[in-house]
Order: C-alpha cells, then sequence, then structure tokens
C-alpha cells in the first residue's frame, strides 16, 4: 500500500481524489493548503505528493521547492494545473491538467509506485 498526499484548496477535488485512490488500496492524506501540505509532508512519510498548483498562500512551486530541498527530496511530485503557465520546469515529476479522468491519475501514481494487487471498480 503506498502512501500518498494531496494538496489542494477545492474540497470537492480533495475527496474525489481520496476515495478513487482509497478504492485503489492507496492511503491517503489530505491537506487543504500548500502550508498544510508541507507540515504533513515534514512529519510523515509519503511515497508520492500530488499538489495543486493555484493555492493562496504557498502554492505547488512553493511545495515542489520545499521537497527538492528536504532529505527526501526524491518523493515524486505530481503537480495538477488549470494553469500550465504557473508552472517551474523540470521540478515536478508529472504535469496532469485540469481536468483529468481520474483513471489517468490512477495510472500515473503506477508509474511512481507499486500498484496494490486488487483493483476496484466503480470509477
Amino acid at each position: 500500500m503506498s502512501k500518498i498526499l494531496v494538496i489542494d484548496d477545492e474540497k470537492g477535488i480533495l475527496q474525489l481524489i481520496r476515495r478513487a485512490l482509497t478504492r485503489f488500496g492507496h492511503k491517503v492524506e489530505t491537506a487543504g493548503d500548500g502550508q498544510e501540505g508541507i507540515d504533513k509532508f515534514d512529519g510523515g512519510d509519503f511515497d508520492i505528493v500530488i499538489t495543486d498548483m493555484c493555492m493562496p498562500g504557498v502554492d505547488g512551486n512553493g511545495v515542489v521547492k520545499h521537497i527538492r530541498n528536504s532529505p527526501r527530496q526524491s518523493v515524486p511530485v505530481i503537480a495538477i494545473s488549470g494553469t500550465p503557465w504557473r508552472l517551474e520546469s523540470g521540478k515536478f515529476d508529472m504535469v496532469l491538467m485540469k481536468p483529468f479522468p481520474v483513471k489517468k491519475l490512477v495510472d500515473s501514481i503506477g508509474s511512481f509506485v507499486t500498484m496494490p494487487t486488487s483493483t476496484a471498480v466503480g470509477i
């Protein structure tokens, strides 16, 4: 089971991603903004981080900068964004443009972490 941190200021997106990834056997923690995400990252042991780009306060670029300067700088970071021009190239392992199919997110995570052997239905 992979431990995934999802950071987004839109509660609906957080809930959707958490439910989908949980159905696929992942353990998911969420954060409602970039600073909360950084705090959880520093206090946890995550296999992957998924972060929105546009958030008040610390945005996705700030989150990935923090991770890349941490002792766990190799943790994969996926950006989800409707504003690709805000991305700082080279820092993210992958970028998914909003809106994206949940299946694409699940498949993307599979390229970075080992997927559980059971599969979920209904997504």
